[in-house]
């Protein structure tokens, strides 16, 4: 078991990273800023900080005990900062550097899952216009356009007919950025979507997430007020705590820890089809992740604290190992 903490002293000074510099900065800043205030309210010893290269490499002689990541998207998510905090010896929340890299990497998580004989849709690399192309044979349409290692649903579109193929693979790819994104292209599952949170080795209730508009895109999850989001989903008991189990194998199958989320689709047959691992999921008081905990009776200061608790060692057990 680990530790339960009630003395926020025992944390140390916590570095609450958020920012940084991938397209989700003002995602993340948002994410951090009520991060910060709940660790805050709560006695922590947290300080905000607004996450450059040059900083991150200085948390340890600041006199930082342990960081937590609210960095979204490139740098933050996909095993950079992981790796700038293992050097200095820093503990810090989420997965590691291993399974954040993957994880951030959409086509090597799908391939993973699928050779675990998990259930995620079809799918195929684009590496041109061409391949955009001939995509719709393959997959059929509609399919999904997608970037391999972006959140927040940036770039995403969904195409329905071979006159749009090109341009979606383009703006998918960042036609105009100097190095262009992977891309690849999804079969359309037409279903709910929903997503499963994870504390701590458990799942949380489902979500079932009702879109303003075709799919959850960037402007369904920042923008719109229409979206609307049931949680608890509303799913059968068995149904439900089946499909947490297959969200928490294809958590520990990236070698995930500590918290984070799994989205999926769950078509007309009741099959989930897995899409993507978020091991740095929002974290403002609307976020998906807090509602979750909220339907098990956690506040969003509790959900703060519990994940940063998340950073101390698990307790040894009297057999000599780590307690499960």
């Amino acid at each position: 078991m680990r530790p339960k903490v009630s003395n926020p002293a025992e944390f140390g000074k916590v570095a609450v990273l958020m920012g940084g510099w991938s397209s989700e900065r003002e995602v993340s800043l948002s994410s951090g800023r009520a991060v910060h205030a709940a660790l805050l309210a709560r006695g922590v010893d947290a300080v905000a900080v607004d996450v450059d290269r040059d900083k991150v490499l200085r948390l340890g002689q600041d006199g930082y005990a342990r960081a937590f990541i609210v960095m979204h998207g490139t740098g933050g998510e996909d095993g950079t900062v992981q790796a700038a905090l293992e050097l200095q010896g820093l503990a810090y929340t989420g997965s590691g550097v291993l399974a954040s890299a993957l994880a951030m990497d959409k086509l090597r998580t799908k391939v993973l899952w699928k050779a675990a004989g998990l259930p995620t849709p079809d799918w195929q690399l684009l590496r041109g216009n061409d391949d955009a192309l001939h995509a719709g044979e393959t997959l059929g349409y509609p399919y999904f356009v997608k970037p391999v290692a972006e959140g927040s649903s940036v770039g995403i579109a969904k195409v329905k007919f071979a006159t749009s193929a090109v341009s979606a693979y383009r703006r998918a790819a960042g036609e105009h950025q100097m190095l262009q994104r992977a891309v690849i292209a999804e079969r359309c599952i037409e279903g709910g979507e929903y997503t499963c949170a994870i504390l701590d080795g458990a799942a949380l209730p489902t979500i079932r997430i009702e879109p303003d508009g075709e799919f959850y895109d960037y402007h369904a999850k920042y923008v719109s007020e229409r979206t609307r989001y049931v949680c608890p989903s509303g799913l059968p008991a068995e149904l439900e705590a089946r499909i947490q189990g297959i969200c928490l194998q294809a958590f520990d199958l990236l070698g995930a820890h500590g918290w984070g989320r799994v989205d999926f689709l769950l078509d007309a047959q009741q099959q989930p089809w897995l899409l993507e691992a978020n091991l740095v999921p929002g974290m403002t008081s609307h976020s998906l992740v807090p509602m979750a905990a909220a339907a098990v009776g956690m506040d969003f200061g509790a959900l703060c604290w519990a994940i940063l608790e998340t950073t101390l060692p698990q307790a040894v057990s009297d057999a000599g190992g780590d307690a499960p």
